[in-house]
């Protein structure tokens, strides 16, 4: 049950500035061929998102790279990104550090984020957590919540620091109040483990709650758990169902065996 989320990485995390509409998708167009860096950015992350057109990683990987050329911050983290999952190029993780990196010099906080990440997990460079930490450190003074929360897992796992739960729960509580799904949750399992916190169910319930309403399926499983079992809250069963059927709709395993062994079928997935 009570299992943190390890890793964040800032993935299609930066919003495109422009909307969606076909005639906003011309006007992009039309920026981007003129050579407009931030249009060139936003057409390529329109491809790959799909957001106004049909998603194409390869026309985003074309417009993301004209953009990068022009020393755009968000298109190199973007392009990172498209080289560690190999979206429309090979996957590479030695290009994806290139990308990262020099996303991250220019201050780009999910650039700095990913960039310790690759360090963290020694992808495409030799692991070293001191680096890890440098870049974390970095992007969470900018308010970046993946940061955020990978500093936490640091302090939790005993990786490039001495191991410290409080540390870690100090770190987490920074990504939950800024609204961060996979913060709140991690809060949420020192609360009802006690871990750097004295255990307390009633604040997991909450920390809990507040992932579990923006769509987190850990979050959704835990809660669901903790209404089931009268931790934190009042025993209900009606409400567990709800809240693990959430979670078993969107794949979660222990979810679904739950409602199985309540005899109520769990919904159907893709996953």
């Amino acid at each position: 049950m009570l299992h943190v989320a390890r890793w964040c990485m800032g993935l299609f995390a930066i919003c495109i500035a422009l909307s969606a509409h076909a005639q906003d998708v011309e006007a992009v167009k039309r920026a981007a061929e003129q050579g407009d860096a931030s249009a060139q950015y936003n057409l390529g992350a329109m491809y790959a998102e799909g957001r106004g057109v049909a998603r194409n990683d390869a026309e985003a990987v074309k417009w993301i790279r004209k953009a990068t050329e022009q020393g755009n911050a968000d298109a190199q983290f973007y392009l990172g990104v498209m080289y560690f999952y190999g979206r429309g190029v090979a996957k590479n993780d030695v290009e994806a550090v290139k990308w990262f990196r020099l996303a991250a010099e220019q201050g780009n906080a999910f650039g700095q984020n990913n960039l310790g990440l690759m360090y963290a997990m020694g992808r495409g460079v030799a692991r070293n957590d001191a680096e890890a930490m440098k870049w974390y450190l970095k992007s969470a003074e900018q308010d970046n919540a993946l940061a955020l929360i990978n500093l936490g897992a640091m302090y939790l796992d005993g990786q490039g620091v001495a191991r410290n739960d409080a540390e870690a729960v100090k770190w987490y509580r920074k990504a939950a109040e800024l609204g961060n799904a996979f913060g709140q949750y991690n809060l949420g399992v020192m609360y009802a483990d006690g871990r750097g916190v004295a255990r307390n169910d009633a604040e997991a319930v909450e920390w809990y709650r507040l992932a579990a309403e923006q769509g987190y399926a850990l979050a959704q499983n835990n809660l669901g758990l903790m209404y089931l079992y009268g931790r934190g809250v009042a025993k209900n069963d009606a409400e567990a169902v709800k809240w693990l059927r959430k979670a078993a709709e969107q794949g979660n395993k222990n979810a679904q065996a739950v409602l199985g062994a309540m005899k109520i079928k769990a919904p159907s997935t893709t996953q």
